[in-house]
């Protein structure tokens, strides 16, 4: 019974270790998830008037610019696409490669090839185990992103859309990012947007006398100083509103982690009864032996007397 007594203790040391990382991930995910929340709230009204702001160009100038322009003929177009660093986080990184998957299959009906940039390891390692071309990647940061990471990806996103795609390799036409969008504790949903070029919306005109627009040096000018700070504002945001969501969705596993860890608690109970039973089963045997012994010992002597 020894053997066996030893197999139940190390059951016991592995659910119990299992039970200290299931209860260790809840609590960090609980605490992340408001920060997470607090960050959303305070980038989004920096990118929608950033947002404005370049409309407003756009639509009061006459300046044809490619941050407005669509191309012609487009050829290529880039696709961000963000994802977790990590797993346990049910079905959010799916959802957004899956997102992925069916944008490019549209950009690739209008005749686009197109160009994979990935931030998170689920999507590069899924680009990879498909052997799929992946143009940049960025890996690290997804649950805590900063605006450095997001200008370091917007970086490399507008060296490729400044490109002329009909004679540079990695020359790009279209940008479109494909995030999870943070609805609430419960909802997140995946969506793909184009950023550039610009979707202009022009709204009914108001009555009156249409504001007077004044652009120094000219129009193309500040849509040249506002297209990196546009994007990084709408990548960043993007970050921002996945990281969110990936929290959300972590902690919605962590219940499951919780029913997980109640299990490990009934299972270490039931493991204890074994353990113990299986103990006295054995010490039964030792003192069976030991009596057995005894009267053995008892019966040579009398034997010999």
């Amino acid at each position: 019974m020894g053997a066996q007594l030893r197999i139940y203790r190390r059951r016991m040391r592995s659910v119990k270790a299992t039970k200290k990382i299931t209860k260790a991930m809840e609590l960090i995910s609980a605490s992340r998830i408001v920060k997470a929340q607090q960050r959303v709230a305070a980038s989004s009204p920096y990118a929608n008037e950033l947002t404005r702001a370049v409309t407003a160009v756009a639509t009061f100038s006459s300046t044809k610019h490619p941050l407005t322009t669509p191309s012609e003929s487009p050829r290529r177009a880039a696709v961000l696409i963000i994802t977790a660093d990590r797993g346990m986080a049910g079905a959010y990184s799916n959802a957004a490669i899956k997102e992925g998957d069916q944008l490019v299959t549209a950009l690739r009906e209008r005749g686009l090839a197109t160009e994979a940039y990935l931030v998170g390891r689920k999507a590069v390692n899924y680009y990879r185990f498909r052997s799929r071309k992946i143009a940049g990647s960025w890996t690290g940061f997804s649950d805590n992103p900063t605006y450095a990471n997001a200008k370091e990806v917007s970086d490399a996103l507008i060296a490729a859309f400044v490109e002329d795609a009909a004679t540079v390799e990695n020359g790009v036409d279209e940008l479109h990012i494909v995030y999870t969008q943070f609805k609430s504790m419960i909802t997140q949903i995946p969506e793909a947007r184009r950023m550039l070029p610009l979707e202009v919306v022009e709204s009914e005109a108001p009555s009156g006398l249409l504001p007077m627009y004044e652009f120094e040096p000219n129009a193309g000018e500040v849509l040249n100083s506002l297209l990196p700070r546009y994007v990084e504002a709408r990548v960043f945001n993007a970050m921002l509103q996945s990281a969110a969501s990936e929290h959300a969705a972590r902690r919605r596993a962590r219940r499951a982690m919780k029913s997980a860890t109640d299990n490990a608690d009934e299972l270490i109970k039931s493991l204890t009864r074994l353990a113990n039973a299986a103990r006295q089963a054995e010490i039964t045997q030792e003192i069976s032996e030991i009596v057995g012994g005894a009267d053995a010992l008892a019966s040579a002597s009398a034997g010999s007397e």
